[in-house]
């Protein structure tokens, strides 16, 4: 999108440059990735990052304005809400689809958001090793940190989020079978970075209110638990045997609340509204005369694009059931703007990373995420049969 950077880029890229890649990520973390690694970063110009960036502090400010305990009376049942206090939401991932603006140029364009953390040590790592093994990567007026942090800086503002006075045995980074997780790439570089463990939720032991995970042959108390399990798969996994639930009450500080997954979601995004936020309603409540071909279904509370439907009648429509637990989406046109070294030019998104910052109490953003695709859908684990997509990283212009 910036033609100079990306020239140069292409005309320096070399297939082994991509296997060193991959080589220093297997070298540091043990394995590859378990989902398709781009070959190239996103450059994206000042102009977009403008955009992007007003964009996310609109939406932060709207989310500021909203009553939270209406909405998570509205979205997470009394059976499942937990009751633990639930504090400020840790994490916040804005999405957005790098779309054509109908100028010939590129628009951001919310796609989804969420209050659920991320690729938080991965991503630096990514960004760094981009930095090692390209020799074409421009060396100045791009970065992909914000809030004018370092590395240095960026994994101590992160861990004093995860971690804050506690000792690191004391935190967990919990997830369903790690082991099996796209993301795990992440989880191993978590413990590298904070030294925490990664521990399965079905490994977690229970007495009374109490938690504790085995660690070197000792039962140890978890007194905060960096949250990674996502509620859906608890729900889709069949016959799971666990000594607690993410709704019990339970004597652990949680980063993030299991609830703010389901308060700062797509089932906001009908409340926000921004030159960049395409229109949306609720399933149950649209307008009558709404032209179906304009619009995408997605489910409020799903990942990795499960259930979207990208054409939407209004029969299908009829057979949901559940339509207060759906959203209508506008439809946005990615823009083929990622001139690749292929036959096809690539489509991307940006997600903006986001901390609590306790000194200043707001949310601050902090790092990136990209995805590269040439199909309808940005998913990194679609179209694998192409190059020059999957995850990847933004590398923004000063």
């Amino acid at each position: 999108m910036i033609s100079k950077i990306r020239e140069q880029f292409n005309v320096g890229f070399k297939q082994e440059y991509y296997e060193n890649l991959k080589k220093e990520i297997v070298d540091t973390y043990g394995e590859g990735t378990a989902f398709r690694l781009s070959e190239t970063p996103i450059f994206i110009s000042k102009q977009v990052k403008e955009e992007i960036f007003d964009a996310c502090k609109s939406i932060i400010y709207q989310l500021g304005q909203f009553d939270f305990d209406k909405i998570r009376n509205q979205f997470v049942t009394k059976e499942i809400q937990s009751p633990s206090n639930i504090g400020k939401p840790h994490f916040l991932a804005i999405d957005f689809g790098l779309c054509e603006d109908g100028s010939g140029g590129i628009t951001p364009q919310l796609i989804e958001l969420q209050a659920f953390p991320t690729l938080f040590f991965y991503q630096p790592f990514l960004g760094k090793a981009f930095l090692n093994n390209y020799p074409a990567m421009p060396k100045e007026g791009f970065r992909y940190f914000f809030s004018d942090l370092d590395e240095v800086q960026y994994i101590k503002e992160v861990r004093d989020v995860i971690i804050a006075d506690e000792k690191p045995e004391n935190v967990i980074l919990m997830e369903l079978y790690p082991e099996k997780q796209k993301t795990r790439i992440d989880f191993w570089a978590t413990k590298k970075a904070l030294g925490i463990e990664v521990v399965c939720m079905t490994k977690i032991s229970k007495e009374g209110k109490k938690l504790f995970y085995v660690k070197d042959g000792v039962k140890t108390q978890i007194n905060r638990i960096y949250n990674r399990v996502i509620f859906d798969e608890i729900e889709r996994t069949k016959d799971l045997k666990t000594e607690f639930n993410l709704n019990d009450d339970v004597d652990v500080k949680w980063v993030t609340h299991p609830d703010w997954f389901f308060m700062i979601s797509k089932c906001v995004m009908p409340k926000l509204k921004h030159k960049n936020i395409p229109n949306s309603f609720y399933l149950n409540d649209f307008p009558l005369d709404t032209n179906l071909k304009n619009y995408v279904v997605k489910p409020l509370f799903s990942f990795a694009g499960l259930g979207v439907d990208l054409d939407p009648t209004k029969e299908k429509i009829a057979g949901i059931a559940d339509k207060e637990n759906y959203i209508l989406q506008e439809k946005v046109t990615y823009a083929s703007a990622i001139k690749t070294k292929s036959e096809k030019n690539s489509k991307g998104e940006i997600r903006i990373l986001y901390v609590w910052d306790e000194k200043k109490n707001r949310l601050k953003p902090v790092t990136n995420l990209g995805r590269m695709s040439k199909g309808d859908l940005i998913n990194v684990s679609h179209n694998t049969e192409e190059t020059w997509i999957g995850s990847s990283i933004g590398f923004f212009e000063d």
